[in-house]
C-alpha cells in the first residue's frame, strides 16, 4: 500500500512510525512533514490546509489510504473532498469534526444528550460576558469557541483575571476568529485523563489511557501550551472506570453524533476530569492527541493499518486491540520562550545516541533537516518517548535521553510523569 499522512508534528511522526512497522505498507508520504518524518516518509511540500492540492496529489499518485492527523484540514472538509473523489481516507467528515471545531457545539451536544460535563454559558458579546462574570463564583474557565492550537483556554482565579481574559479572547482576538464566541465554564476539580478512541460511526474502541501536562513550566505553572509531556497509563484510570466512561460518556457521544446526522468515523479524543461527582467530559478532539499519540501508539501491538481499514469499513467490532504492559513517558523539548516568542534555526545534537535504543523513540515536532543535520523549526521541537516496566522507570529513561539531546534555549519540564 501507498499511504499519505497529512500533518507536520510529533503526532504525525508517531502515526508514521507505527505505520512503518506494517508489512502491508510499501511507501509512506507526508504532507508537509518535517525533518524527522523525512527518515520514514517522503515529505510532500503541500501545506495541510491546502486540501484541494492534497486531494489532487493523492489522486495523481494513486494513494491507497490517507490519514488526516491535524484538526485544521478536518474542519476544512478534507475527508468530504477525498470521499467525493473516491479516495480512501481515515478521519471524520467536516460535519462531525465540529465536535472539536466548536466548543459551543460540543457543550450543547452534551447538554442535549445528558453527557456529564461542566456547567456553562455561551457569549457572542464581550460586554454581556463581562456582566455575567461580575456576578459568578470563581475560579472559572474561559474557552475560545474555535480551534486555537490547544491554547484557547484560560483558567481565571478571580474577576479581574476573567475580565482581562474576555478582552484577550473576544476583543484583542489573541486566538483569531476562534474567539468570536466564547464559553464560560464552571471550574471542575480532580485528575485529568485523556482517552483516545477509534470510531466507525457505529462502534467505538477506547485506547489505553494517558495524562497530559499542558502548562509550560514545572508544578503546572505558566501558560497553557499544546502539551509539554504525557504518560500512559493514567494512575487513576482502571477497568471499572473505563466501563463507567463507556456507558455514560463514550458510547452516548457516538450515539449522539449519529442522532444529529453527523456519524463519526475517525478518532474521538476524550479529555476527562475525574470529579468527586464522577467522570465528566472536559473537551473533545477529532483526531489523535499530541503528545498523547506519542505514548499510546508505542504501546499498541496491533497493525495500525488493520485498525484504520476496519474503522473506514464500519468493522471495528471485528478488531481486538492489544497493548504491551510497559508504561510510556514522553517529555517535550521546546524552544525557549514557547508558547510565546521563540527563535528557530538552532542545531540539535545528541539524536544519534538514541538511535539504537529499543526503549527510546524521539518523535520530531518542529525540526528541519539540512545537510544531514537537524535544526529547530517550531515551538515544540521534539517528543522524547521512553518505555519501561512502570512510569518511574520510563521516566528515568526519558530524562536520561533528554540530557543527551541539546540545542540552544532548550526548554522542558522536569516533572513529567510525577503528576498525581
Amino acid at each position: 500500500m501507498k499511504i499519505l499522512v497529512v500533518g507536520s508534528g510529533g503526532r504525525e511522526h508517531a502515526i508514521i512510525w507505527k505505520l512503518s512497522q506494517s508489512s502491508k505498507v510499501k511507501k509512506i508520504y507526508c504532507a508537509p512533514g518535517n525533518g524527522g518524518i523525512s527518515e520514514l516518509a517522503e515529505c510532500v511540500p503541500i501545506l495541510a490546509t491546502e486540501v484541494e492540492r492534497i486531494a489532487d496529489w493523492a489522486e495523481e499518485n494513486k494513494i491507497d489510504l490517507t490519514i488526516i492527523g491535524m484538526d485544521d484540514p478536518l474542519m476544512l472538509g478534507i475527508v468530504d473532498l477525498f470521499e467525493e473523489r473516491g479516495l480512501r481516507v481515515f478521519g471524520p467528515r467536516k460535519n462531525a469534526a465540529i465536535i472539536e471545531g466548536s466548543k459551543v457545539f460540543a457543550k450543547d451536544l452534551m447538554k442535549k444528550y445528558n453527557i456529564p460535563t461542566a456547567g456553562y454559558e455561551v457569549f457572542e458579546d464581550a460586554v454581556k460576558a463581562k456582566e455575567y462574570l461580575n456576578n459568578c463564583s470563581y475560579p472559572v474557565v474561559l474557552k475560545a469557541d474555535g480551534l486555537a492550537l490547544g491554547k484557547g483556554v484560560l483558567i481565571c482565579q478571580n474577576k479581574n483575571e476573567a475580565l482581562l481574559g474576555v478582552d484577550e479572547i473576544m476583543v484583542d482576538k489573541k486566538f483569531g476568529n476562534a474567539g468570536t464566541r466564547m464559553v464560560v465554564e464552571e471550574f471542575m476539580t480532580g485528575p485529568e485523563v485523556s482517552v483516545l478512541s477509534f470510531c466507525d460511526g457505529e462502534h467505538l474502541i477506547p485506547m489505553v489511557s494517558a495524562q497530559d501536562h499542558k502548562r509550560a513550566f514545572d508544578n503546572d505553572e505558566g501558560l497553557n501550551t499544546g502539551g509539554m509531556g504525557t504518560f500512559s497509563p493514567s494512575k487513576f484510570y482502571d477497568e471499572q472506570l473505563n466501563e463507567k466512561c463507556m456507558e455514560e460518556l463514550f458510547l452516548p457521544t457516538l450515539k449522539a453524533m449519529k442522532e444529529e446526522g453527523r456519524p463519526f468515523t475517525g478518532i474521538i479524543f476524550f479529555g476527562l476530569m475525574l470529579t468527586p461527582q464522577g467522570p465528566k467530559v472536559l473537551e473533545y478532539n477529532a483526531r489523535f492527541g499530541d503528545p498523547e499519540a506519542q505514548v499510546v501508539l508505542p504501546r499498541l501491538k496491533n497493525d495500525l493499518v488493520d485498525v484504520f481499514q476496519a474503522a473506514i469499513d464500519g468493522k471495528l467490532n471485528e478488531i481486538n486491540l492489544e497493548w504491551i504492559e510497559d508504561a510510556a513517558v514522553c517529555v517535550v523539548l521546546a524552544s525557549g520562550g514557547y508558547p510565546l516568542d521563540y527563535k528557530k534555526g538552532y542545531k540539535i545534537t545528541g539524536l544519534d545516541k538514541q538511535k539504537n535504543k529499543e526503549d527510546i523513540v524521539v518523535f520530531h515536532a518542529g525540526t528541519k533537516l539540512e545537510n544531514d543535520s537537524y535544526y529547530t523549526n517550531g515551538g515544540r521541537v521534539l517528543g522524547v518517548t521512553a518505555l519501561g516496566k512502570d512510569i518511574n522507570i520510563a521516566r528515568e529513561k526519558a530524562y536520561k535521553a533528554v540530557s543527551e539531546i541539546n540545542f540552544e534555549d532548550k526548554q522542558y519540564r522536569t516533572d513529567i510523569g510525577i503528576k498525581k
